[in-house]
């Protein structure tokens, strides 16, 4: 007897739900030494919503939950039960500040609190804390679920917060009607299911780790935790637990090329690997093509307020059919199918389905949106969906490439370009120049203000013993105006990167500064 066919999936639970039951003895989760099949992991979710439900003791499920927790069984359970509750998941960072979790505790009005065994202030969070550990949460005995409302596609799956201008957490609300047209593309896309395995680099509180779980679990396939000492040798972890799709940030190439794991034909397992959250240079693209030959390599863009991803470039199979954009770095393609996009003034603009309906603070809406004949929007008046939302991401056409119409490219942002000595610098430039030199992996270039204005200084890191300075200045000098060669050439061992694995640009600086001359 065949298996009817189910309803498309509206919810982020019933993408889970699709796959638990045409796969249910297929394996869904493994962390650490825990692994669960879709029918064992369905039925801890299930136990674990009643559970919080009852914790709860107010009769009525929970509207909001912060989810406190990381690589460890309760940490994806949880999500799951939150959804299956009909809540809003609003991840908060075990390794975060307790300032910073209790203002976004604050901010998104949590009811509970789900926690694991990861040592973390929860006092400050004002809302009721329910903590498991694994052992506890496999050992729950089925209970009655609660009835709850129906989700709506204008009802929120999840909140995360992003970095404010002022210091304080913006939060971005993702609809569930937001987050199903982004699975309803990447789902296919990536050509999924049972047996394959799929990394789970991000932590929870970065939004492609939605993109990991739900592609996993909208499709039947396995999603596989590395510990945070595994994330230490991508190579090692990709080849030990036969990954078939992954996904990280561009900085794990350079990591495993640091390592000298990055040999040709090293990951003969994979058969996808996306890049996200930083430019994806077209070396390290290169180095990944040849580690991993029967993989496609594809570079994704998107800001929080648009659901994951917006935009997507995959690299031709044939390597002398990719773009060389300028700035060294690989394109980030063209939108997907229910946006659009508007390259304003240079600035990519974006609407359509994925586009978050305003920040959780209508007061953060200002100066973050075009009315739909593209001049500024009035916070004063409601926001709608014909409404493009400002990335603050300056793109153009790649050149060089396959014909037809060309894919985006990154150019930076506003504050990545800087003016020295009256000319325009773009640092993106700066850094590409660097990383071409012999040695060279990877390289980032910030503005410095001096008294006689601003020069530029940059930071680097070389698999081998580090060419000198006035080497690679000569070599810069061949490459860029006087003007564009960084004052100040400092190697590292690595560049530093904040908990979502992306340049910690503050970091840096502090790297970068001169000592102080004391008197």
């Amino acid at each position: 007897m065949s298996t009817p066919p189910l309803a498309a999936p509206q919810t982020l639970y019933d993408w889970f739900a699709a796959s638990a039951a045409r796969h249910g003895t297929q394996p869904a989760l493994e962390v650490g030494e825990i692994a669960l099949t879709y029918h064992e992991l369905a039925a801890a979710v299930d136990a674990l919503a009643a559970r919080l439900h009852r914790h709860l003791g107010t009769g009525a499920p929970p509207r909001r939950v912060g989810l406190l927790a990381a690589r460890t069984a309760v940490a994806y359970a949880g999500y799951l039960a939150i959804q299956r509750l009909g809540a809003t998941a609003v991840p908060l960072g075990p390794a975060f500040p307790p300032e910073r979790n209790a203002a976004i505790a604050a901010a998104a009005g949590l009811d509970a609190v789900l926690a694991d065994s990861t040592p973390a202030p929860t006092a400050r969070l004002g809302a009721p804390t329910l903590t498991l550990t694994d052992t506890e949460l496999l050992a729950l005995a089925p209970q009655p679920l609660p009835a709850v409302d129906p989700v709506r596609p204008h009802g929120l799956a999840y909140i995360l917060f992003t970095s404010g201008s002022t210091g304080v957490p913006k939060g971005v609300p993702i609809q569930h009607r937001n987050i199903r047209a982004y699975l309803a593309h990447v789902v296919p896309r990536h050509a999924a299911g049972p047996g394959d395995r799929f990394s789970q680099t991000f932590e929870l509180t970065f939004d492609p780790s939605v993109h990991d779980m739900f592609t996993a679990w909208g499709s039947g396939a396995t999603l596989v935790v590395p510990s945070r000492g595994e994330l230490l040798s991508p190579v090692r972890f990709i080849n030990r637990r036969a990954i078939t799709h992954w996904n990280s940030v561009p900085s794990a190439i350079s990591l495993a090329h640091r390592l000298r794991a990055l040999r040709p034909a090293a990951l003969p397992t994979l058969r996808s690997s996306m890049f996200c959250g930083e430019p994806l240079t077209l070396p390290q693209a290169d180095a990944w093509r040849q580690a991993a030959p029967h993989s496609t390599v594809e570079n994704a863009y998107g800001p929080t307020e648009l659901t994951v991803t917006c935009v997507t470039y995959r690299l031709p199979a044939d390597r002398t059919a990719w773009p060389e954009p300028a700035n060294g770095t690989v394109p980030i393609g063209a939108p997907h199918p229910d946006l659009e996009v508007l390259v304003h003034q240079g600035e990519l603009c974006v609407r359509g389905t994925q586009r978050f309906p305003g920040y959780l603070d209508p007061t953060d809406d200002a100066g973050r949106f075009l009315a739909p004949d593209t001049s500024p929007y009035d916070p004063a008046t409601p926001l709608t969906d014909a409404h493009w939302y400002r990335t603050g991401d300056r793109v153009g056409p790649a050149a060089g490439g396959p014909p037809g119409e060309p894919p985006l490219v990154h150019l930076g942002r506003d504050d990545q370009q800087v003016q020295v000595h009256g000319y325009r610098v773009e640092l993106g430039e700066v850094a590409a120049a660097l990383r071409a030199l012999p040695g060279v992996l990877d390289a980032a270039v910030l503005p410095r203000a001096t008294p006689a204005g601003t020069e530029l200084t940059a930071a680097y890191t070389t698999g081998v013993a580090p060419a000198a300075e006035d080497d690679l200045r000569t070599a810069l000098r061949a490459r860029l105006p006087a003007y564009m060669v960084p004052a100040t050439l400092t190697a590292l061992d690595a560049l530093p990167l904040n908990a979502n694995g992306k340049l910690d640009r503050a970091a840096l600086a502090d790297a970068l500064a001169p000592p102080v001359t004391r008197r």
